[in-house]
């Protein structure tokens, strides 16, 4: 039996520009734009569900439970395949990717911004109605801000997962960090070496961000 033998001399400057640095943008993007698309949609997903209104509250609920009862991955192929047939226009697998994570994250940071929400002293709440503001202007200068102080280290680590997460586009095909290093693999004939930096790169990307959200995390329980 013969032994692995790996070799990573073919790894260069050159190599990481030309083949990783796009699809890391790639990636980077995508989590950015998932995460502001998502902490929107999720707070007004998050609200409807806290409105206290039947005609809010059970679509709003559906929907989050709908697509957290679903893999990812599931919901990328159907995106990807079943949109441009009911529309009749092809959709790339970028902007196929972008929207399907900004719609399927909405539902995790829902649930997040909704226990924020519900963290927040409900004294505050009738505070501010005494003083004659209304529901929208309560959320918005009394309790939202609270709340997104509650649950920023939950947010962070929500985007964390969500990066690790877009390693899923590879299923339709989309110019990802893993991609990256596919191609790469494929080019020089080195699969296994490619995708073990490409493990210790997602490693380290992710363990970084998880040290600064638990720094975070310690200067937000002081602050309280």
């Amino acid at each position: 039996m013969q032994s692995l033998s790996l070799d990573f001399s073919f790894l260069s400057w050159d190599v990481l520009t030309g083949f990783v640095a796009k699809g890391l943008i790639f990636s980077i993007q995508l989590t950015l734009i998932a995460m502001i698309g998502g902490i929107l949609l999720g707070t007004v997903l998050a609200l409807m569900r806290l409105s206290g209104k039947k005609w809010l509250e059970v679509p709003a609920a559906f929907y989050v439970n709908t697509l957290r009862s679903i893999p990812l991955v599931m919901v990328i192929l159907w995106f990807f395949l079943l949109i441009p047939l009911m529309t009749g226009k092809p959709m790339g697998a970028e902007l196929s990717a972008i929207i399907t994570f900004t719609v399927f994250e909405a539902a995790y940071y829902s649930e997040i911004m909704r226990a924020g929400i519900q963290s927040v002293p409900k004294g505050q709440v009738h505070a501010g109605y005494a003083v004659g503001m209304t529901y929208g202007q309560t959320m918005q200068l009394v309790v939202l801000p609270q709340a997104f102080r509650n649950m920023l280290p939950v947010l962070l680590t929500q985007t964390i997962i969500l990066f690790q997460d877009t390693s899923l586009v590879y299923a339709i095909g989309a110019y990802d960090l893993l991609k990256g290093f596919e191609v790469a693999g494929k080019n020089f004939n080195r699969p296994v070496e490619t995708y073990l930096v490409a493990t210790a790169v997602y490693f380290v990307i992710c363990f970084g961000l998880s040290m600064l959200v638990r720094r975070l995390q310690k200067r937000i329980a002081i602050i309280r």
